[in-house]
């Protein structure tokens, strides 16, 4: 096994556990359906283990989380400050149980983004976390299939890979052929990359989590 460290994004990161340089594992779509209550819990979880880092203790989980949370799941974590990224890290497939993935996930995004200094104890009152839990990856046969909105986005040609997730195009404001080049740039390749055939194409979705307004 190898970790791969790719830039993805507007500023994402991913990290992929994958086996040399294997394909991502496909699948059909996928919803958690998660409750107001298994939500809670992943931001409590996120919050929880950023404040033990920086406090020198051990990462806390609960002993017994609910079955659905212990399904393995790819997701990223996003933290905000003050309306700005502070640090993005995830993983692309599913190879840990969600709620072990969030805790992990937002540890790195917080403290091992090296795009940022590691997150300072005062800097957490005012941090926002965001989880985005992705489905399966599909490979994309005809690029109309692609939804901006819907999708997310993963290429990949001999040893470039690259990955936008669903939220970036709609931010963005672009459309399916935009979304397509810059994901093709954001994998180091000439943005017309996506009309090789050689270029694999990847799609998938996100259920894009928002913590909770801070009483």
């Amino acid at each position: 096994m190898s970790w791969l460290v790719t830039r993805v994004g507007l500023g994402f990161l991913l990290i992929s556990l994958l086996t040399g340089l294997a394909s991502p594992i496909l699948g059909g779509e996928k919803s958690m359906h998660l409750s107001t209550a298994d939500q809670e819990l992943l931001f409590r979880v996120a919050r929880d283990s950023i404040k033990a880092h920086l406090k020198g203790e051990e990462d806390p989980l609960p002993p017994a989380p609910p079955p659905i949370l212990a399904q393995p799941m790819g997701v990223f974590v996003s933290l905000h400050r003050r309306g700005c990224l502070r640090g993005c890290i995830g993983y692309l497939e599913a190879v840990q149980p969600l709620i072990t993935a969030v805790q992990e996930m937002a540890v790195s995004a917080a403290f091992r983004d090296p795009r940022f200094p590691p997150l300072r104890e005062e800097e957490l009152a005012d941090l926002d976390i965001e989880i985005s839990v992705l489905s399966p990856m599909r490979q994309v046969k005809d690029v109309e299939e692609i939804q901006v909105g819907r999708d997310g986005l993963y290429l990949e040609r001999g040893m470039c890979r690259g990955l936008l997730l669903p939220q970036v195009a709609t931010q963005c404001g672009w459309d399916r052929v935009t979304f397509l080049k810059q994901t093709c740039c954001k994998a180091g390749l000439p943005e017309n990359a996506w009309e090789d055939p050689a270029t694999r194409i990847f799609s998938f979705t996100a259920d894009i989590l928002h913590e909770p307004p801070k009483k």
